[in-house]
Parts: structure tokens; sequence; C-alpha cells
């Protein structure tokens, strides 16, 4: 296999899959019939992965970029994100022209990752930004794509799938908060003592959550996600100042996410 396939960092696709594969898995609906939109959210990851190298490229302190992208021109690597962003939109197509409520949600959700990738400096706000275009409204849509739609523009949601829907919107949130502590981006530009108190807040509040939807559905087969924020909780015990550039901590989190991924496709062959 060609080494260039590193380019579609395809690892981070469970970040977009997952929301979608819990909408199907938890109001029974049939995989098949979000088939476009699945694959449409695939090549949409790999456009933005894409994208925001193109953009990266330019930062000379972008070392895991630049050593991802070595040899390759920003053209060729933008090629990539363009094609991939075409056949996402003909995937998503076959479903926009059944319900074009679908094409207003999902031009917000490009919008968003485009304001996402020119403003990563933003600290806090960038990750509300990702939580929403990656996983609330791909939730939302495959509800919609399903027909249970309240006030014709938005889906339906019961009291438990809104509290198992702010546990994955809360546990993304501090994984992403992780991530880009890694990373060097926005959180790393606060103090340790405040990014750790930030970290805390968040992480805690995803427990909550968590415990919450647990005791609404009922349903112990979530119970492995609570122990992200404990894992994350762990990590920072204590202010940490060497984080910059722990890429195997990363690989641990994209593993776990990629489980997640399998765990979830299991749950719906099941059912």
């Amino acid at each position: 296999m060609s080494s260039g396939f590193r380019l579609l960092r395809i690892e981070y696709l469970f970040s977009v899959l997952v929301p979608c594969l819990l909408s199907i898995y938890l109001n029974h609906y049939r995989i098949i019939d979000n088939i476009w939109i699945l694959a449409g959210f695939s090549f949409y990851a790999i456009t933005g992965n894409t994208l925001n190298d193109v953009i990266d490229m330019k930062n000379p302190e972008e070392k895991e970029t630049l050593k991802r992208v070595q040899g390759y021109s920003r053209k060729e690597i933008m090629t990539i994100s363009i094609a991939c962003f075409l056949m996402g939109s003909l995937c998503f197509m076959n479903s926009i022209l059944i319900n074009l409520i679908l094409g207003v949600y999902l031009l917000v959700i490009v919008i968003l990752v485009i304001i996402y990738c020119l403003f990563k400096s933003l600290v806090i706000i960038n990750h509300i930004i990702l939580g929403i275009s990656h996983i609330v409204l791909p939730w939302f849509m495959i509800k919609i794509n399903a027909g249970d739609i309240a006030l014709f523009y938005f889906p339906k949601l019961s009291l438990p799938e809104l509290f198992i829907l702010l546990s994955i919107a809360s546990v993304g949130y501090t994984g992403q908060m992780l991530h880009e502590l890694i990373d060097g981006d926005s959180l790393s530009r606060l103090s340790p003592k405040m990014s750790q108190l930030v970290i805390w807040i968040a992480s805690c509040i995803s427990i909550i959550i968590i415990v919450l939807a647990l005791l609404f559905t009922q349903n112990i087969i979530f119970l492995p996600i609570i122990f992200f924020p404990f894992g994350i909780l762990y990590i920072f015990r204590k202010p940490r100042t060497d984080l910059l550039g722990r890429t195997t901590l990363k690989d641990v989190g994209i593993i776990l996410g990629n489980l997640i991924l399998v765990y979830i496709v299991v749950l719906i062959l099941a059912s």
C-alpha cells in the first residue's frame, strides 16, 4: 500500500462516524438507509483532514504535519481535499434531493469546519464548534433522514437520547482538549494550572452527564464511555508541562476511539 495513504488519516473517521452510528443504533434505524450519509461524512472527514494539513503546512511549528506531508506540495494535498469534497457532496446529494433540510444542516457543518480550521487559536470556543460540527449535527442529520422531525426543521429527541448525545459530546470535548495540548494548539496557550482547571471542569461535567445518561437509559452498554473522562482526570491529576509532542498518548486515544467504533458496529449488527 502506498505510504501516501497516511495523508488521509482515516484513523480519525471514528470522530464523525460514531455519533452517526449511535443515532442509528438508539433509534433502531436501518444502516443501509443511511449509507449515503455515512459515506458522505467519511469523505468529508478526509476533506477536513487534508484541508487542515494544507493550512498547517505554512506553520514551521507543526512538526507532526510537516513530517506527514514531507515530499508533497500544498497543491497535491489540496487536490486530494477537493476530490474527497466532491465525492462526499455527491454522496450527500442522494439524501438531500429527498429532504432539502439535510442540505441546510450540511452547509452549517461545512461552515463550522472551515471556521475551526481558520481559527484554531480560539481557546475553548473552537472545541464547541468542533463538537457541534462533528457530533451534534451529524446525529441530527441521521434522525432527519429517517423522518424523525419536529417543527419541520429539528429532530425529535427523547430525554434518554438527549443525555446520551450530551455524553458523547462532552467526552469528545474533553478528548479534543487533550489532543490540542499534545499538538500545541489553542489550549496550550493557557498556563498549565489554567489548562488543568479547564479540563477538570469539563471532565467532571462529562462524568455527571454520563451518570445521568446511564440512570435515564438504564443501559449498561454505554458504561465504557465513562472511563474516558476518568482517564483524562488521571492524566491531569497535576498541571502538565510535558504533553507537547506526546504522540503516543494521542495514538492511544485514537485507538480507543476506533475500538468504540467497532463496539458500536457490533451493537448495531447484534440488534
